[in-house]
């Protein structure tokens, strides 16, 4: 797992001017938004003041990185995803989103570190559909809880659930298959 900052002292304090280049005060040298972006993979935890007034900017130059990282052709971010965090700003939820969306992040990485925990066990049993059925019984909660208005599973909804459960499983089922393949 990424290291993290224990305290302020360990995080690296990167000052931004007004021509928009950064400083990393850490190494006393010049960055690119690259070097944040590899900061932020190898986990350094890091904070991007603007030079002249002292207010951290952090949250506007990690999102510029997503931006770049989008515009690049790494599309991570569903369009419909996008659409639906545009439409939470302004609604009511909207300070409930933060909290939501940590989780959620929290969650998915606590599943994957065991997702790579069963691989290198070599455990048979497809963690990855339980994984799969965690994840959409999560989405499912939020959405109901999040989003005014949602369609809520009912039962007969239930049968079509089962069927996207099973092809759900048959894929992970073929993806172990895979995995197992390029494995040995």
């Amino acid at each position: 797992m990424a290291k993290r900052a224990k305290q302020d002292g360990d995080t690296v304090i990167i000052k931004k001017y007004a021509n928009r280049r950064l400083y990393n005060t850490s190494s006393s040298s010049y960055i690119t938004l690259d070097d944040l972006s590899k900061m932020t993979r190898e986990g350094t935890e890091f904070k991007v003041v603007d030079a002249k007034s002292g207010d951290d900017i952090t949250h506007s130059i990690l999102t510029q990185i997503i931006m770049e990282e989008e515009a690049s052709g790494e599309h991570m971010l569903p369009v419909s995803f996008l659409r639906d965090l545009i439409s939470m700003y302004g609604n009511s939820m909207q300070s409930m989103m933060p909290h939501y969306l940590e989780a959620a992040m929290t969650n998915f990485r606590e599943n994957q570190s065991k997702l790579h925990e069963a691989f290198r066990q070599g455990i048979g049993n497809n963690p990855l559909a339980k994984i799969a059925e965690t994840n959409i019984a999560m989405m499912r909660a939020a959405t109901k809880a999040f989003i005014p208005g949602a369609k809520t599973t009912n039962t007969a909804d239930a049968s079509s659930n089962q069927d996207e459960l099973a092809e759900l499983r048959k894929q992970m089922a073929a993806m172990q298959k895979k995995l197992d393949e390029i494995g040995s």
